[in-house]
Order: C-alpha cells, then sequence, then structure tokens
C-alpha cells in the first residue's frame, strides 16, 4: 500500500506498523520525532500504530554536532 513519508511516496505491506517503518527505512535508535497525519505519535506507540493507504508520516532525527 502507499503512503507518505517526509513528502515522497513510500510502499509498505498491508498491515505493516510504524515501528516496522521505522526499520524498512533504517532507522531503528537514536533521538526521533515522528508525525502521523498531523500528530505526534510517542515512541511506546510506533508498534500499535497500523499504517492505513495515504497515511503521511513525517521523521525527523536530531543529529549531534559541535
Amino acid at each position: 500500500m502507499e503512503i507518505i513519508v517526509n513528502d515522497r511516496q513510500h510502499e509498505v505491506e498491508a498491515q505493516s506498523n510504524l515501528q516496522q517503518l521505522l526499520q524498512e527505512l533504517g532507522i531503528t535508535g537514536g533521538r526521533i520525532a515522528v508525525e502521523l497525519n498531523g500528530e505526534i505519535v510517542p515512541r511506546s506507540g510506533f508498534k500499535q500504530c497500523l499504517l492505513q493507504v495515504g497515511d503521511s508520516i513525517e521523521i525527523v532525527q536530531a543529529i549531534g554536532g559541535g
């Protein structure tokens, strides 16, 4: 099924959850913020958050530096 991730179309398996998407994208650790259809999803909810056709997801990853 097709979803939007950071303004780009992305194909995922039906019944995928947010945690599976992040693993597929190689985003498995670190400090991230995820917004699903305009709502922030807490890290504790990634596994329970099932993706639907047309969902819009924004992922922001904090990168340290100095």
